[in-house]
């Protein structure tokens, strides 16, 4: 669909060239023409400030024609009268405002119109077309997978599904990507640190390696391994023992990422394997490439990539240690060399935890030096998530074994209450989870207020049918003329300019305050507007609240969708 802010600027560009082929404006090329909300509602639904952009311009050519100057308010008045002459249909009227504004007011048989067009679509109606099926993808997640997720990964989770879920919402193509570390030192630590824990299953006394892995969940699964190959691991080489127990391991920590993940509704297309880069040959073909560009040189028995180079980085870095072994950052240019060369992505999205933001200028060089545009890549960063049990702070220390999982929480509050409480502020904002807040079924819960909108919808609609009354699908939509319920109707139109806003800044923690505006407005009308009446008299209105509320329910749905929730029919 059309954005009806788009829609009103391409009337303007229309009105505009109609009075430049009438002689009132000199033709001049336009800028983006700005389409914004006034800030008081009495001056209608939508403005421009196009008048106060183009008069220099205006006046400029005007002078060189020998005409007079122009006020930004007299080029309004122009615009405002050619917009009027074209009669659209989704306006009532057009006016001129100091100091340079054009002013529109939405139609009511249009808005109401839109309650019918809402519901012929379902939640397709708020799809948009901007992306126009571009092939973009998501990678986000990407934990080590040694062991539980713990809640901290959570946020990562859900910002970048949700995101993903915004981005296929606004047209695009997306693939989601979990990307596997499961190469280098810290695979092999883990996978020795399986090792102790194995043969202390067996009552073998084997010390943790320094720097280990100390996680409680470790001694489980070695239990589980002992439990099921006996001493096989034991009288093998201490190599190939940590090697074949890593590769078991990875395959039962994967199983439980995907577990987890499940429980939060995500769901990746691909798990993308860090070794595969070295085995397939992507690894040594950007090294030849890189090679062939004079960006790599050697010095202190390492390999250097010179990054410096490139705008935003001081330093060059190492992809190649002097143990022959290569770096984090080796690995991500042959990743990354994957994603946009070979598999083709117009565009990446990578999702990194905030600590790893000294790490994005690199891969902007990374990108200039495969020869690839650096903003085909954004990386948007998140926050550190306290979590919290009412004003009490709970610890998260994967490596010492204090750990709380991403399970334990789902478990405690549900799914739907992190994923919208995690969405509540923009990604790289810190925040506190509390998880007395989130179990609450109270007003003060913004998830339970907002599903509660949702669920009391279906209840309305459950008692129509259950009184008979069936919903005539040529009610009059136009009866509607109550504050309330055009301020409803108005607050769900905005959910594509929400997607919209979302998709453009990679910030879907906008559906949350919107959510809660709807389920707000929503909860006003009911207030406000009976639908449901035995009086004879109220059946027109009724049967077009019924439409309203229907259409409200879609809106409330389609916005927890995108946000991975559930909308409950009952609560």
């Amino acid at each position: 669909m059309k954005l009806i802010a788009e829609q009103l600027a391409d009337v303007v560009a229309a009105a505009v060239q109609a009075a430049q082929a009438a002689g009132q404006l000199p033709t001049l090329a336009l800028p983006e023409i700005p389409i914004e909300r006034p800030k008081r509602k009495d001056q209608g639904d939508w403005a421009t400030a196009l008048p106060l952009q183009i008069v220099r311009p205006v006046n400029e050519a005007r002078l060189a024609q020998d005409a007079g100057k122009l006020t930004p308010l007299q080029i309004a008045q122009v615009i405002a009268q050619q917009v009027q002459q074209m009669a659209h249909p989704a306006l009532s009227s057009v006016s001129a405002l100091p100091p340079g504004f054009v002013n529109f007011h939405l139609a009511h048989d249009w808005l109401t119109g839109q309650v019918d067009d809402i519901r012929g679509q379902g939640e397709a109606w708020a799809t948009l077309t901007e992306g126009q099926n571009r092939r973009i993808q998501v990678e986000f997640v990407s934990a080590n997978p040694t062991g539980p997720l713990h809640f901290g990964g959570a946020r990562n989770a859900v910002f970048g599904d949700t995101l993903a879920r915004v981005m296929t919402g606004a047209g695009y193509d997306v693939q989601r990507e979990f990307y596997i570390n499961d190469a280098g030192n810290q695979i092999r630590k883990f996978g020795a640190s399986l090792l102790a824990r194995y043969a202390q299953a067996l009552g073998i006394a084997r010390p943790l390696p320094e720097d280990g892995y100390q996680g409680a969940y470790l001694a489980e699964w070695g239990a589980q391994l002992a439990a099921a190959h006996g001493r096989q691991f034991l009288d093998m080489p201490e190599e190939r023992a940590i090697t074949e127990l890593t590769d078991l391991a990875l395959q039962m920590a994967l199983d439980g990422l995907r577990t987890d993940m499940a429980r939060l509704d995500v769901h990746f297309d691909r798990w993308f394997s860090e070794r595969s880069l070295f085995r397939d040959g992507a690894y040594q073909t950007v090294l030849a490439l890189l090679e062939a560009k004079g960006l790599l040189y050697h010095k202190d028995d390492a390999l250097w990539f010179a990054a410096s180079q490139f705008p935003g980085n001081e330093k060059d870095e190492v992809i190649i240690r002097r143990n022959g072994e290569p770096t984090y950052l080796a690995s991500d240019i042959a990743y990354h060399y994957d994603k946009f060369v070979r598999r083709g992505f117009e565009r990446v999205i990578d999702v990194w935890a905030i600590d790893h933001q000294g790490h994005v200028p690199r891969m902007a060089a990374v990108m200039a030096a495969l020869g690839l545009d650096p903003a085909r890549l954004t990386i948007p960063l998140y926050a550190l998530v306290k979590l919290k049990r009412g004003g009490e702070e709970v610890k998260l220390s994967k490596r010492a074994g204090d750990i709380v999982t991403l399970t334990e929480v789902v478990d405690e509050v549900g799914a739907d209450a992190v994923r919208f409480l995690l969405l509540t502020r923009a990604a790289e904002s810190e925040m506190e989870f509390d998880l007395k807040l989130a179990a609450e079924q109270s007003s003060e819960n913004p998830v339970y207020y907002v599903q509660y909108a949702h669920a009391r919808i279906c209840s309305i609609l459950r008692r129509a049918h259950e009184a008979q009354v069936v919903l005539d699908e040529t009610a009059d939509v136009t009866l509607l003329h109550h504050a309330s319920e055009m301020a409803l109707l108005r607050k769900m139109l905005e959910l594509p300019e929400i997607i919209a806003l979302a998709a453009k800044h990679l910030a879907p923690h906008h559906l949350t305050y919107y959510a809660q505006d709807l389920a707000n407005a929503f909860h006003i009308f009911y207030r406000d507007c009976r639908v449901m009446s035995s009086d004879p008299a109220d059946a027109e209105i009724g049967q077009a609240r019924l439409k309203l509320v229907d259409a409200c329910r879609l809106m409330l749905a389609r916005t927890l969708h995108l946000m991975g929730m559930s909308a409950p029919e009952q609560m």
